[in-house]
């Protein structure tokens, strides 16, 4: 009796647990499937993000590999060197149109600034002198010319016609041969990077470092040269005339007046200056090189200031 009573409450006790493991079991399953699951999801996740970092990776390399491909063909060197060694023979017209070549093709920065500071050098050289240029033209001196409306007609100044003719004071006479600028020149100012890019015909011809204002007190816009002054007087904020050559005129040797009263384009005694944002609002420049821009630019030339 006992034993039945035992086997029956062990018989009891058995069918009582079997649903309660079962569910335990079906648990276990169902929690290591889900488990599983996530960690296959998780796992193909992460496989799929480093694919695909690995193709971006590599598309990257490629780009890279395929930018310094580039740069190494850059043609501009062996252009650049053609034209230094026409220069030195002498033909300064073929070393322009060369050098302008190189700068159409140019890919390295670096090799961008050589051929620009190289141009800029060679442009002054040719404009200044009675060099033949492609912008010049020959005009032979007819009785009851002066130098002042030759250079009104062509829109030149006086100082280039002299200096580029080896004219010394004003004196011309008839039948003597001059080579003439025909050409019109425009200024790009950028703020940003400090620097003055001048063109002549709409074609690079010498960049230039530049002040600007300091706080963003040089206007960006449109504007054009007014005047053109050799030894400026400076007049200070409180409205006391500063002769040219006082220790506290800050103008330098030249000053070019752009159409927005209080603004232009001058020299400066402070060298260090040039290239940072430390002006009162004007552009300034080295005075060896605004004495440059004075030469080549008549009243009328367009300013174009860029932030």
């Amino acid at each position: 009796m006992d034993e039945m009573l035992i086997l029956n409450r062990s018989g009891k006790s058995q069918k009582s647990r079997a649903p309660i493991v079962l569910v335990l079991i079906a648990l276990a399953l169902g929690g290591g499937g889900w488990l599983g699951f996530r960690f296959w999801s998780d796992h193909s996740a992460s496989r799929k993000e480093a694919a695909k970092k690995a193709v971006e990776q590599a598309a990257r390399t490629a780009e890279a590999a395929a930018e310094t491909a580039r740069l190494a063909r850059d043609p501009a060197p062996t252009l650049l060197n053609e034209a230094r060694r026409l220069q030195a023979s002498g033909d300064l017209s073929s070393a322009r149109e060369k050098a302008y070549e190189a700068l159409s093709v140019v890919v390295q920065p670096l090799n961008r600034a050589a051929i620009e500071t190289f141009l800029g050098e060679l442009n002054i050289l040719t404009v200044m002198n009675p060099h033949p240029m492609q912008e010049k033209l020959e005009y032979t001196i007819a009785r009851g010319d002066v130098l002042a409306v030759l250079a009104r007609r062509n829109k030149t100044t006086v100082d280039l016609l002299a200096k580029s003719n080896n004219i010394r004071g004003s004196m011309i006479r008839p039948g003597d041969r001059i080579r003439i600028l025909n050409g019109t020149f425009s200024i790009q100012v950028s703020l940003s990077e400090n620097t003055l890019t001048l063109f002549l015909n709409d074609r690079f011809f010498k960049r230039y470092r530049v002040g600007t204002g300091q706080y963003q007190k040089t206007p960006p816009g449109e504007f054009r040269i007014t005047d053109r002054i050799a030894k400026p007087t400076w007049w200070r904020p409180d409205g006391k005339e500063i002769p040219f050559g006082h220790p506290e005129n800050v103008l330098g040797t030249h000053w070019l007046s752009l159409d927005l009263k209080g603004y232009g384009i001058h020299g400066t005694w402070k060298p260090e200056s040039v290239g940072k944002q430390e002006s009162a609002g004007c552009i300034r420049l080295l005075n060896p090189d605004i004495e440059e821009l004075y030469t080549l630019l008549p009243v009328g030339v367009s300013v174009r200031i860029a932030p």
